[in-house]
């Protein structure tokens, strides 16, 4: 289960692997682009290029879709950025439902947590695959590893690297699984940090912040939601920043010969 080109990865991992895919369960259509048409999601692609068997509800509480699954006998769900399941889908596999995410869990649970990791100036973050239970990322931990993050990443750059070494870390999750050698952990008894999903404002720029601060800020916003700041009237945004020498007030441009210099 799951939508976005962060699960793909994942889909073709488990393609090559000793696992058998039953059922591939991704978004519908969704209209996209300035023409407004129908787009099929990254997965969809994906799974009809391999030939599998798809199948796009309305919605994870569709009563067809809780029928279909119950039909197949699932060893095991895998899901990777897709919709929070309900009870009804959960208690369906033998095994569990497996979750792949793009955080050192229980840090930044939620919708963003690449973002919100380069928002926070972390230099160390992971992928955690654990087993989806009634809470939000809540669930028992499988499998950890972590990965260190470059100075100048951005989240699009991140985001393909964790999704590679996800995918292979829920082919090993699976395998763990299927042959009873993977225990269960429950997450690590600390207040968890959070990664809410994003809107266009978390991109804008505020030039009273530090030089690391506003540094993250567009790395993180890079390639969604988008840095951007007010010049001239106009909005203008940012997609890659260095830090440099110079001198003026907070959100002052002092040099514009190559690229925009901006005090901060």
């Amino acid at each position: 289960m799951g939508t976005p080109h962060f699960a793909v990865p994942t889909l073709d991992a488990l393609i090559t692997s000793e696992h058998e895919l039953a059922l591939v369960v991704t978004n519908p259509d969704r209209p996209a682009g300035r023409g407004r048409k129908l787009r099929p999601p990254p997965v969809k692609v994906a799974a009809q290029a391999a030939g599998l068997p798809l199948l796009q509800p309305d919605g994870v509480d569709d009563p067809a879709l809780v029928e279909t699954l119950r039909s197949i006998e699932p060893d095991a769900f895998v899901v990777v950025a897709f919709s929070i399941l309900p009870a009804s889908l959960l208690a369906i596999p033998r095994l569990g439902s497996i979750n792949l995410h793009p955080s050192l869990l229980p840090a930044y649970r939620g919708a963003a947590p690449i973002v919100w990791a380069l928002f926070g100036g972390e230099r160390q973050t992971g992928i955690t695959t654990f087993l989806l239970n009634e809470r939000v990322d809540g669930g028992d931990i499988l499998l950890q590893e972590t990965v260190d993050i470059d100075d100048d990443e951005t989240a699009g750059e991140l985001e393909q690297r964790l999704s590679i070494l996800g995918a292979q870390t829920v082919v090993r999750t699976c395998d763990g699984l299927e042959a009873g050698t993977l225990t269960p952990s429950p997450q690590p008894c600390r207040s968890p940090s959070r990664a809410p999903k994003l809107n266009k404002a978390d991109g804008r720029l505020d030039w009273a912040q530090s030089t690391l601060f506003v540094r993250n800020r567009i790395r993180g916003a890079n390639p969604m939601p988008g840095a951007f700041t007010e010049w001239d009237g106009r909005i203008l945004k940012i997609h890659r920043v260095q830090v440099g020498e110079g001198q003026g007030r907070p959100g002052e441009v002092i040099a514009v010969e190559q690229g925009i210099t901006v005090a901060t």
